[in-house]
This record gives structure tokens, C-alpha cells and sequence, in this order.
């Protein structure tokens, strides 16, 4: 299992105010638009952030995504571990499966794969 991608996600009460003042100060470009959670990228495409109000399926907001390989590996390797899995396995309809865990100081991580 090998990592692909790494992006911080941030929690907003606003998803237009937070994407206009990323975008207008940062100079990125929205990739991904659900409604609910925003990706914007630098022109390269190379350096990314989320914005989200409130996750779609899940009872938690995460502070990142990483996007992995294999995600039933890392999965299997969390559970291992003891992680507390605080979003189980799951085929998302946008098209990646995904699972959360909480770190030993709280942080809540979203691990995916595209489908």
C-alpha cells in the first residue's frame, strides 16, 4: 500500500465565502464541487485543499484525506492496529471508498481510493 495524495481539509460554516477567499488570495482553482465539500487546486494541479461544511455520510468531519493505493489494506492495517475506525469501510456514491479513523490525539483521517 503506497500513498498518493495528501489534502487538509478544512471545516467552514460558509463553503462560498471560504472558496471565494482561497481562490481570489491564493490564486486556486476549484477541482471538486459536491455541495457540501469544495477541492481546490494550485494551477499545476500539484498542491491541493478541501473545504467542507459537514461530511455527506459521516457522523465526523476529517482534517485530511489521504488517498491511497489500497484502501482495504490500509484498512486491514488500521483495524490491526486498534485505530479507532470512527467511519467504517464504505463504497461512497461519488466514487471512492473510504474509511475514517481517529488518531491517539483525536484527529480524525480520511483514507480512500478512487473506484
Amino acid at each position: 500500500m503506497s500513498v498518493k495524495r495528501v489534502v487538509p481539509i478544512l471545516t467552514v460554516p460558509d463553503l462560498d465565502a471560504a472558496r471565494r477567499a482561497y481562490a481570489n488570495v491564493l490564486g486556486l482553482t476549484e477541482v471538486m464541487n459536491h455541495g457540501w465539500i469544495v477541492t481546490l487546486a494550485a494551477p499545476d494541479g500539484s498542491l491541493q485543499i478541501s473545504l467542507m461544511t459537514r461530511d455527506l455520510t459521516a457522523a465526523v468531519n476529517p482534517i485530511i484525506s489521504i488517498e491511497v493505493d489500497d484502501v482495504d489494506a490500509a484498512h486491514r492495517v488500521a483495524v490491526q492496529a486498534g485505530l479507532d475506525i470512527v467511519h467504517p469501510l464504505t463504497d461512497e456514491p461519488w466514487g471512492v471508498r473510504r474509511f475514517f479513523f481517529a488518531d491517539s490525539a483525536g484527529n480524525v483521517v480520511n483514507v480512500l481510493s478512487h473506484g
